[in-house]
């Protein structure tokens, strides 16, 4: 009897996760690149480890597009694996924290506003998606 049962809600069901355009998933992927590289920022040159804007995109894509950011990660970047994923956002900040000469010196030029503008620009990309 619960075979039947679940055959019927299995046949009668959406799939969860409406298909996205090219164009959306490009804006994912850079709004977890965005995400990580201020949370990466704050991590290493402030002592903040709440990762609390990764934390807030994860809401974001849940509650608009029933995904999550690991899905993203895993199916939408090149790694094809979140944790790959997350350890080349990683190498990549570490790089253009260098590049910028450190914490020292990134905290005194624009990168942490850029950082935060670019976040803030996808985040809202995202709230304006049907």
């Amino acid at each position: 009897m619960a075979l039947p049962l679940l055959a019927v809600f299995a046949a009668g069901s959406a799939p969860a996760t409406p298909p996205l355009d090219e164009t959306t998933r490009q804006l994912l992927v850079e709004a977890v690149e965005a995400a990580a590289a201020v949370d990466f920022y704050h991590a290493r040159c402030r002592g903040d480890q709440s990762g609390r804007r990764m934390e807030n995109l994860n809401k974001l894509l849940v509650s608009k597009l029933r995904i999550t950011v690991l899905s993203v990660q895993d199916d939408l970047f090149p790694e094809r694996s979140y944790r790959r994923t997350q350890q080349r956002l990683e190498d990549d900040f570490v790089a253009l924290l260098l590049n910028a000469g450190g914490c020292a010196s990134a905290k005194d030029s624009d990168l942490p506003d850029s950082l935060r503008d670019r976040y803030d620009a996808r985040i809202e990309a995202i709230h304006a998606l049907p």
